[in-house]
C-alpha cells in the first residue's frame, strides 16, 4: 500500500500549501507583487492538495474491487470459478477445454480467410488476363479497320 496509504503526494502538496499559507502574513508588507504571488499560489496549492486527495481516493476505490495477488493465487488453487449471475461453478479444466475449442475454431477461420484471399488473388489475375485479351481484341479490330481504310484508298486512287 505504500507510505501514508499512498497519500504521499497529497501530504507533500498539503504541507507546501500550509507553509505558503503560514508565510503569507509575514510577506504582505514587503511588496505588492509578493502579495499577488501569494494570492495566486495559496489557493492553487490547496486546490492541488484536494485534487491529489480525491484522485487517490478514486484509485483506492477502484482497486478495492479488483482481486489482489493473494486473492488471485487462492483462486487458482481452488480450480473453480463461481459465476456471480447464475451461481454455477466452472472448473479451470472446463475453461481450458473451451479455450482450446475456440482457438481451434479461430485457426479454422484463419485458414478459410487464407483460402478466400488466394481465391480473390486468382480472380484478380483472371480479370487482369481478361482485360489484356479485350485490349488485344480491340487492337485487332482497329488494325482490321485501318487495313480496310488503306485498301479503300488504294482502290479510289487507281
Amino acid at each position: 500500500m505504500g507510505y501514508f496509504g499512498n497519500h504521499l503526494a497529497t501530504l507533500v502538496t498539503g504541507v507546501f500549501a500550509a507553509v505558503l499559507t503560514g508565510l503569507w502574513p509575514y510577506f504582505v508588507d514587503f511588496a505588492p507583487i509578493l502579495n499577488f504571488v501569494f494570492i495566486m499560489a495559496v489557493p492553487i496549492t490547496w486546490f492541488l492538495t484536494f485534487t491529489c486527495w480525491i484522485s487517490q481516493k478514486s484509485a483506492d476505490y477502484m482497486h478495492k474491487h479488483t482481486p489482489s495477488h493473494s486473492e488471485k493465487k487462492s483462486l487458482s488453487n481452488t480450480q473453480t470459478i463461481e459465476s456471480v449471475s447464475t451461481g454455477n461453478q466452472v472448473s479451470l479444466s472446463d475453461i481450458k477445454k473451451i479455450q482450446d475449442e475456440l482457438s481451434l475454431e479461430l485457426n479454422n477461420v484463419k485458414e478459410s480467410v487464407k483460402l478466400k484471399d488466394s481465391e480473390i488473388e486468382r480472380l484478380n489475375q483472371e480479370i487482369s488476363n481478361l482485360q489484356t485479351l479485350v485490349q488485344i481484341e480491340s487492337l485487332k479490330t482497329e488494325l482490321a479497320n485501318l487495313k480496310m481504310l488503306a485498301s479503300d484508298r488504294k482502290t479510289k486512287s487507281k
